[in-house]
Order: structure tokens, then sequence, then C-alpha cells
């Protein structure tokens, strides 16, 4: 049995962009590339602990992995034990913001 996974509201309004983004180029590999992403934030539910700790922040609760061009940035819940999916990051957007609320 896997950990429960979701996406928080930036993550949400990083995929939005993403895909519509590539969609105003081609719509058919905007859904591709739109699945990247999130099949490796899920993929999470299993053995979350493989990400690496964000370079940037090297807080240890800030973990990633990366799907392609993009940083799937998340981290786990210690009460439960969940996946808290924070930010979709394209590797060319430079630093990432993550929220500070929780």
């Amino acid at each position: 049995m896997g950990r429960q996974v979701f996406l928080s509201q930036e993550a949400l309004k990083d995929l939005e962009a993403i895909v519509a983004f590539i969609a105003a180029h081609d719509s058919q590999a905007a859904e591709r590339v739109g699945l990247q992403p999130t099949g490796a934030a899920f993929a999470l539910a299993i053995f979350a602990e493989r990400g690496r700790v964000v370079p940037e922040f090297q807080h240890p609760d800030l973990r990633e992995v990366v799907a392609r061009s993009y940083r799937v940035i998340y981290r786990i819940h210690p009460a439960d034990g969940a996946v808290e999916v924070i930010r979709f990051w394209h590797a060319a957007r430079g630093f990432p913001h993550i929220p500070t609320g929780e």
C-alpha cells in the first residue's frame, strides 16, 4: 500500500500553465508533456524518499525528482507520511519559488 499523494494549489497552477503554454503550439504534445510530471508525482506513493533534497534550499523536508525537463518538488508530511507536491518547475525557469504556507 502506498502513501497518499496530493497536489498543492500552486502545483495545480503550474501544471495548468505548462499544458496551456505547450497547447498553444501542439495540443497533443501538451497532453503528453502534462502526463510526465504528474506520473512522476503520483509514483511517489511508493518510495517517496527516493528524491534528492532540493539543492537551492538544503532543507531535508523539501525533495525533488526530475521528469524530463520538469522538477517535481515535494515534501513528505511527518504526521501521516502523505506526499504533498508543491511545484512542477521547468528547469529553464531557474530558481524555484516555494510557498511557505503549510
